[in-house]
């Protein structure tokens, strides 16, 4: 580990950490319990990765990520209660219920989503990198993914074309030894993952994805080095993810022993040991941080269940972007503008709402039951 940073920053930095472990710890719970649909992708084990990589970034700085997402949300300010109403399908979620847990997006905090695509989100942090090459600004984009990802066509178009152009991107691929349940020696010639993108003109560095001072400073001389040469790096962040692929992963790839000794570097464990040794700390400090992110995950999972379900009528929302600036037309309104419409229609109109208009109804009869509309 190196050098500690100042005191009231290692404290943020270990509440951070316990607060996306005791998070992705209750959202398997919830899942357990079909609280969450889809599937679900934790990332217990990589919280030094996660920490130590966003709080290397500057605040106007991007962060895009994977479908295992939840962490780096949480770590770029979005609210623990915002994160678990999203699993849970609620409108009070950051993307409005209607992500769920693999596209989380939170554009007032930069966290440009995540992506269930695999190498999906490559490109898309590029066209970042453009957008603010292009208009002058001194951002910085920082796109996660994972080692599969480093094996997807995505890869190498996006790396060259980043070097090309000289996009001011950090790409940081999280090395968690499988690209699912596929070991990292049997899915890459290459496993060296630093060095992949050499020949396409973007030079590597790796850091150790457990430890949380090393992944920051690595983190940080490369976003210096991208900022001010104006040139695309690659970071190989090397860890472990404690749980399977996805919840629904039995995990017969891998060795409960080898889960075992990687559990022995867990990265919550160790910084808060550095910080005891150091006299940063003491056990009952770190024993109040751990419960204070339990306190905050279970206000969260209490805001996720009283926030209401998206309603039907909203089902056309944000499919289309329709202004001034393009034209065209849908067949079906956003809720905004069939509200507008009703307010100003003589009673007994209607426009074209029928569709979410017919979905509420079906709804509304499931929920009555046949010997109720009979009677009716």
């Amino acid at each position: 580990m190196g050098q500690l940073p100042a005191p009231d920053i290692a404290l943020e930095w270990l509440s951070s950490m316990s607060l996306i472990r005791r998070f992705e710890e209750r959202a398997g719970e919830m899942y357990a319990r079909a609280k969450i649909g889809g599937f679900l992708h934790l990332s217990i084990g990589e919280e030094a990765t996660i920490v130590g990589a966003a709080r290397a970034l500057r605040e106007h700085d991007y962060l895009i990520s994977t479908y295992r997402s939840h962490g780096y949300a949480l770590a770029r300010g979005t609210s623990p209660e915002q994160v678990m109403a999203e699993l849970f399908g609620r409108a009070g979620g950051c993307s409005g219920g209607r992500g769920g847990s693999m596209h989380m997006f939170d554009l007032a905090n930069r966290f440009m989503g995540g992506y269930g695509i695999v190498g999906g989100n490559l490109p898309i942090a590029a066209g970042i990198g453009l957008a603010s090459d292009y208009t002058g600004k001194d951002e910085v984009t920082l796109c996660t993914f994972g080692d599969g990802a480093s094996n997807q066509g995505t890869f190498g178009e996006t790396l060259n074309l980043a070097a090309l152009w000289r996009l001011p991107v950090l790409f940081m691929v999280t090395n968690n030894q499988f690209g699912m349940g596929t070991s990292l020696s049997r899915h890459s010639a290459v496993t060296d993952l630093q060095s992949k993108g050499e020949s396409l003109g973007v030079p590597g560095m790796r850091c150790d994805g457990m430890d949380v001072l090393d992944t920051h400073a690595v983190i940080s001389a490369a976003l210096e080095r991208v900022r001010e040469e104006r040139r695309p790096i690659l970071v190989e962040a090397v860890t472990y993810r404690f749980r399977g692929h996805s919840m629904a992963d039995p995990e017969q790839y891998r060795t409960k022993e080898e889960v075992e000794r990687w559990r022995e570097r867990d990265p919550i464990a160790a910084f808060a040991g550095r910080l005891t040794s150091e006299g940063v700390l003491d056990e009952a400090a770190v024993q109040r941080i751990d419960d204070e992110a339990m306190a905050r995950v279970d206000a969260a999972v209490e805001f996720a269940e009283a926030s209401p379900f998206p309603p039907p009528e909203s089902l056309y929302d944000d499919v289309y972007v329709l202004g001034s600036g393009s034209h065209g037309w849908y067949s079906a309104e956003s809720a905004d503008e069939r509200a507008s419409r009703a307010s100003s229609e003589p009673a007994g109109e209607s426009g074209n709402g029928e569709v979410p208009a017919q979905l509420t109804r079906a709804l509304e009869a499931r929920d009555v039951g046949p010997e109720a509309q009979g009677a009716a």
